[in-house]
């Protein structure tokens, strides 16, 4: 019985690690959907051109590790920028339909141009962080490693929104578009760095999503329809919503996959996902 024990709790550990994965990959996106209100289909592909970023400067141009990470987030903070400037901002004012079809059409576009230039083989960085041994627990480092940096990302997102005259001006505008511009601040402006820091937090996530998985054009798929239930189930655009959901898919995850099948975990978190969209559409922290 005390083995059980054990493994139930080292199951609800990784849990907890892997919500913070969830939770990292959901805070750019909810950032992004509570400013300018457009969701990015192609979020996870940012994520992937992200990783694409890191092996380059890795593996190919022989940059030590930290200026590759540094590197994979410059590039997708500028690649958030570009999408918004000649993808999103033509569409701002067409229905939202419309939005998620550009958007979408992105995410087939960065998936062809990957396959092109990159090819469909597997790549890796040939870096893999070591298993932490608790007593009898094994847990993974590079779990660890994103779930504190989840922390620290919502954290200091938090700081900058509520402390500085930029953050300030970023959540005045998401709530009221019409009478910023009357108050001197720069709508579109507010909104391309919105998409920078957007895109930089992929870049983030990709850097700890590099270490534990393999590179290819399709990975986006991986984690896309998931980040983008945890930010729904949370309240689309709601960065606290985000990261509370993301604990709760990862538990049904984990848990669900220790007393039956990894698979079957997924399985359940989706039932889960589709009775809390009956139950409450808005989601956990969303307005109606």
């Amino acid at each position: 019985m005390q083995v059980f024990d054990i493994f139930l709790l080292e199951a609800v550990v990784n849990g907890i690690l892997l919500g913070g994965i969830l939770a990292l990959l959901a805070l750019g996106l909810n950032l992004v959907f509570g400013v300018i209100d457009v969701v990015w289909i192609c979020y996870a592909e940012l994520i992937m051109l992200g990783m694409y970023a890191v092996y380059y400067g890795h593996n190919v141009f022989g940059w030590p590790l930290w200026l590759a990470l540094v590197f994979g987030v410059a590039v997708v903070a500028v690649l958030g920028a570009l999408l918004h400037q000649f993808v999103i901002r033509p569409v701002l004012a067409a229905e939202p339909i419309n939005q998620l079809l550009v958007t979408g059409g992105v995410l087939f576009f960065l998936q062809a141009v990957a396959t092109l230039a990159f090819g469909i083989e597997f790549k890796n960085i040939g870096i893999r962080l070591p298993q932490l041994s608790v007593g009898e627990m094994y847990l993974s480092v590079a779990r660890l490693i994103a779930f504190l940096v989840a922390l620290a990302g919502m954290i200091g997102m938090y700081l900058f929104l509520t402390r500085s005259y930029l953050g300030t001006a970023i959540r005045a505008i998401s709530q009221d578009r019409a009478i910023m511009p009357l108050m001197g601040v720069n709508p579109n402006r507010i909104f391309l760095i919105t998409s920078a820091l957007g895109g930089g937090l992929a870049g983030l996530a990709a850097c700890l999503l590099v270490l534990q998985y393999d590179i290819h054009p399709a990975i986006g798929l991986t984690f896309g329809p998931i980040t983008f239930m945890v930010c729904v189930m949370g309240g689309l655009g709601n960065m606290i919503g985000g990261f509370i959901a993301a604990f709760i898919f990862a538990q049904f995850i984990s848990v669900g996959g220790f007393f039956l099948h990894i698979e079957w975990g997924y399985v359940i978190a989706f039932v889960f996902f589709i009775g809390m969209m009956f139950w409450r559409p808005q989601g956990i922290l969303g307005s109606k």
